[in-house]
């Protein structure tokens, strides 16, 4: 948002609870490397500051953070997550567990009642246990799956999810999990942070798949994380490429 924002010329203040610009999600140094791209962009990246206070103030908005620093604004986009609403599902009786439970089929604990999308908890094929994607691409795909089966298909769901974003001239598209406590394996092939493959390791086991600035290789790192290895980093250098 705070690149396409300021890509139409708006002047854009970045406020990051962390040290990094998706400190959470990318390796550290890529991180740091997005906290610097931005600024050259024009974004003022504010670091490890929390909102303490939104205020309108006239025609303009006050922002103050937990530091004390104000900033005036004639508007806020707030990232704060999502919690998924499970009211309806807890009054009907579903098998809740962070998010609704579902089977190989996307049925729920009860039959006949079908769950998919942010809210589903299903089994994941790659990495081998439960977990919610609240992205687009599990949408679109536990959707289509669940009608189908709804009609009778009996399909299983076993695609694994995409997700993807742009930071002006860069973008990924990645899969699996990208936690920065992770090991990760980098395979830059061109300048550092412009252009490579990142992995993410655990036990030997491929986990996660970002593709910086690498395009239509999704499938592959699909197919990479359905492997067994173990892998090690000669395995993985060049596996993937752009």
């Amino acid at each position: 948002m705070a690149a396409a924002l300021t890509i139409v010329n708006k002047k854009v203040t970045l406020i990051v609870r962390n040290q990094a610009i998706c400190y959470h999600i990318f390796p550290n140094d890529l991180a740091f490397f997005l906290n610097d791209f931005y600024r050259q962009k024009g974004v003022e990246v504010v670091t490890d500051e929390s909102v303490a206070s939104v205020q309108k103030e006239g025609d303009r908005i006050a922002v103050r953070t937990g530091s004390g620093r104000a900033f005036e604004t004639d508007g806020v986009v707030a990232g704060i997550g999502i919690h998924p609403n499970l009211d309806l599902a807890k009054e009907a009786g579903l098998k809740i567990e962070d998010g609704i439970i579902v089977d190989e089929h996307l049925e729920t604990s009860i039959p006949d009642i079908y769950a998919a999308g942010d809210e589903a908890n299903f089994f994941h094929v790659a990495l081998e246990k439960r977990t919610r994607v609240q992205h687009e691409d599990n949408a679109v795909q536990m959707g289509k799956v669940a009608g189908r089966n709804m009609a009778g298909a009996g399909e299983t769901y076993s695609h694994i999810p995409m997700f993807y974003s742009d930071l002006f001239e860069l973008g990924y598209e990645a899969v699996g999990e990208m936690d920065s406590k992770m090991e990760t394996i980098a395979d830059w092939q061109e300048e550092p942070f412009k252009k490579g493959v990142i992995y993410y390791m655990d036990d030997g086991r491929v986990r996660g798949v970002l593709l910086w600035n690498v395009w239509d290789k999704v499938e592959a790192a699909r197919a990479l994380m359905m492997e067994k290895g173990p892998f090690k980093e000669k395995d993985l250098k060049g596996r993937i490429t752009g």
